[in-house]
């Protein structure tokens, strides 16, 4: 009979072992809103525009591995434009090459939330990937506007990458421009000119942000730069994506 109860004690430890493991890796689970752009024209060129594909992929990766849940979020829903250029092969990285062949993301891609139904409340904070697209559409979307707002208020990272930092232009704060005496970055106007789009785009990224009072610097043109101030990350250009990540991590206590 003691045997049987010794055994009897060891069955059940065992069996409230998944359960518990399953309590604990609920507490920890955390979750990231992504907010892509709708927008496909670059202003009056004829030519489409929309999100850096590298800009996503490289992002949600370094967050997915590590075991963030991750929802799409735009402003339309459903499929967001995908930047024609940054979807060339000479474009190409290890990341976008992964999102290629991954048929779950493609297939959240395609049905992203709109944003006036998602939350704040749901996320444990957001990650805007670039393009061009978000200076026309997501610098002056309300839900976006209102939703960056809520993260902050909410002691939320905020983090932004390239030209999504244009999603911060109308942002405000008890009354003052979120980026206001803030360190950031965002996409130069020296990478702007490079590029050729200094007279297409509805503003200078750079000129915006410190005409909002930002403490805007950079360093060399397409060189890995991000600035981290407070709940605030923001990345230089495409090849700072992967380092805005890692800093959103360390906020999220995940990066180890």
């Amino acid at each position: 009979m003691r045997k049987i109860a010794i055994l009897t004690i060891i069955v059940l430890t065992l069996s409230c072992i998944p359960a518990t493991a399953q309590k604990q890796n609920k507490k920890i689970m955390k979750k990231v809103l992504f907010v892509l752009t709708s927008h496909d024209k670059l202003g009056d060129t004829g030519e489409k525009t929309g999100f850096w594909v590298e800009e996503f992929a490289a992002p949600y990766y370094e967050l997915a591995d590590k075991g963030v849940q991750i929802d799409i979020a735009t402003p339309l829903g459903g499929q967001p434009p995908i930047d024609p250029k940054s979807d060339d092969p000479s474009a190409a990285t290890e990341d976008t090459k992964r999102l290629d062949n991954d048929t779950a993301v493609l297939d959240k891609l395609k049905h992203t939330h709109k944003l006036a139904d998602v939350k704040q409340a749901d996320y444990d904070a957001v990650f805007y990937p670039g393009g061009h697209g978000p200076l026309w559409d997501l610098a002056e979307d309300k839900n976006s506007i209102a939703l960056i707002e809520a993260f902050y208020s909410n002691d939320k990272p905020v983090a932004f990458v390239c030209h999504s930092p244009a999603a911060l232009k109308n942002v405000k704060v008890n009354g003052e421009f979120l980026v206001k005496g803030k360190k950031l970055t965002g996409f130069s106007n020296t990478e702007e000119e490079a590029v050729g789009l200094t007279k297409v785009v509805p503003f200078l990224l750079e000129d915006a942000l410190q005409a909002n009072g930002a403490i805007y610097s950079k360093i060399s043109d397409w060189q890995p730069y991000a600035i981290e101030d407070g709940l605030l990350i923001t990345g230089q250009n495409p090849a700072s994506s992967k380092l805005v990540a890692k800093k959103l991590l360390n906020q999220l206590n995940l990066n180890k």
